[in-house]
């Protein structure tokens, strides 16, 4: 079989749209709108105008009022300005976070940050398929508890969560509501009119965007104290001169992101991924069959460390577990707190299909991956009962 490349993992980035990157060099070169946005001349104006024009369209795409959006440097940051901006600025009525263990390390590495300084920290499980009980959020929620962090689709299974009814849930309590977002746009609809979320993280290079931008949607009301200090931009809580271009091109990314269009097209996609490779014997899909993300998929093949079948299908770009913890090696969090061992969690690759990928790409994936499996398995004939259980 001729070697080729393909690429399935759109789950840590994607590249950047034409349309997208056509909008940035307008915000770059000598003839666009270059200036700093907060100069008050005309040509600063003109990169003002640009910039609000972004800021409609990320508020757009999620139903919000231009006026909610905060532009950051990309989801992390937004978790962290959320979780902690929230617990300080509160820290008057309360001292406590609830959030889950199988939350991006933006979320859970900011609450052990949080623990550090004092701060009470719940983490609640999931059931064997990656599901939240909303019951054990209600559960964990006290008197002292400012804040609930539970993300829509996790990014290493694709598993969604029901956050409209945690989110009525922690209205009941009267604890504020924050999601990160950052799998969700372009592939599920996710409106904070019809939805109750205080505080949701967005990012630009999961959906045909730039790296090196996001924003934090804040509902009307909520309160955050600022973690860096130096200017009066973004409602005081993220100064710094504003990267008009990257800002540009997540407003245009945003714009163009249709998950009514998307979505079920990057379904079909994953299904026929998965037909095939759930014919290679003891394979297993780690995830919700049914509430999961349209472009993630997360299986494990007994007997085979994950890192080696990736290596060895290295033409095909895939993670052996999240980008963002891929340099540690180490087991998959997510993975280990829906219950598998961590021989299975080893053998996991995420596949992320997206919005170039086509069928023919899918089926060649299909024939290496089955290939490899058996060529690995064969050169470990001996291998332990449970790695096949």
């Amino acid at each position: 079989m001729t070697e080729r490349t393909v690429y399935l993992d759109f789950a840590a980035t994607t590249p950047v749209d034409e349309a997208v990157a056509a909008e940035m060099r307008s915000c770059m070169g000598p003839d666009g709108e270059y200036a700093n946005p907060s100069s008050t001349h005309r040509a600063g104006r003109a990169a003002a105008r640009r910039v609000a024009e972004a800021r409609a369209e990320v508020a757009a795409r999620i139903g919000a009022a231009a006026s909610s959006i905060v532009f950051t440097s990309g989801a992390t940051e937004a978790d962290n300005m959320a979780l902690q901006g929230a617990m300080l600025a509160g820290r008057a009525r309360g001292r406590h976070l609830v959030t889950s263990m199988t939350e991006h390390k933006a979320v859970l590495d900011t609450a052990a940050a949080l623990e550090a300084r004092g701060f009470g920290v719940s983490y609640v499980g999931c059931d064997a398929s990656g599901l939240i009980d909303i019951e054990r959020i209600d559960a964990a929620i006290t008197e002292e508890t400012l804040l609930v962090s539970i993300m829509h689709v996790n990014n290493e299974t694709g598993v969604v969560q029901d956050i409209g009814s945690i989110g009525e849930r922690c209205r009941r309590r009267g604890v504020l509501f924050h999601v990160d977002a950052a799998q969700s746009i372009g592939k599920l609809d996710l409106r904070v009119d019809e939805l109750p979320l205080d505080l949701v993280s967005l990012t630009a290079h999961k959906v045909h965007g730039p790296k090196g931008v996001g924003a934090l949607y804040l509902a009307p009301g909520v309160a955050l104290s600022p973690l860096i200090f130096g200017g009066e931009q973004e409602q005081g809580l993220r100064p710094g001169t504003l990267p008009t271009q990257q800002i540009v091109g997540m407003g245009k990314a945003y714009a163009l992101a249709d998950p009514a269009a998307d979505g079920p097209a990057l379904k079909r996609l994953k299904d026929h991924l998965w037909a095939g490779l759930s014919a290679i014997p003891d394979v297993r899909l780690n995830g919700h069959t049914e509430r999961s993300a349209p472009h993630v998929l997360n299986v494990s093949f007994a007997g085979v460390s994950g890192e080696s079948l990736r290596l060895a299908i290295d033409e095909i770009y895939v993670s052996a577990g999240s980008a963002c913890k891929a340099e540690t090696l180490e087991s998959s969090h997510v993975l280990s707190a829906m219950g598998l061992s961590d021989a299975m969690a080893e053998s996991a690759l995420r596949f992320s299909v997206g919005r170039h990928t086509t069928a023919e790409q899918i089926d060649y994936v299909v024939c290496r991956v089955a290939e490899e499996v058996g060529r690995l398995r064969a050169l470990a004939p001996d291998a332990p009962a449970w790695c096949r259980a």
